[in-house]
């Protein structure tokens, strides 16, 4: 299970960032499937589009995380349903779908962000 798949490495995004999702699946599963609203379990690292730079990861706690969709940043929302457990997926999220505009006030706005997620449980 993707419990114990090891922390993904960037590669440099290429070209200006996307102005929409772009979802890429690395790894597809074969476990439950994601649906809006539901409760995931993930081990997930980010890093900025422009600078590579990691801003968080769960691999660094040493624990995966586990919260409801509804609860997380658009591309998140958006990003998620319709993957499978065991899988790993890469988002980039565009500023809109993520922490919104520059100065919007919080250190990642006006930022377009790069996670890989490995979706380990669905509830």
């Amino acid at each position: 299970m993707s419990e114990d798949r090891s922390k993904p490495e960037f590669d440099a995004p290429q070209g200006p960032a996307p102005s929409e999702l772009v979802i890429r699946d690395i790894v597809t599963g074969d476990g439950a499937e994601a649906k809006p609203g539901d409760t995931v379990t993930v081990h997930y690292a980010g890093v900025e589009y422009e600078t590579g730079e990691e801003f968080d990861s769960s691999w660094n706690r040493g624990e995966s995380i586990q919260f409801p969709l509804r609860g997380l940043i658009q591309g998140w929302q958006d990003g998620i349903p319709g993957m499978k457990a065991g899988g790993r997926r890469e988002l980039v999220i565009p500023p809109h779908l993520a922490y919104g505009p520059a100065g919007a006030g919080h250190f990642l706005s006006g930022k377009t962000l790069i996670f890989i997620i490995d979706l380990i449980d669905v509830a």
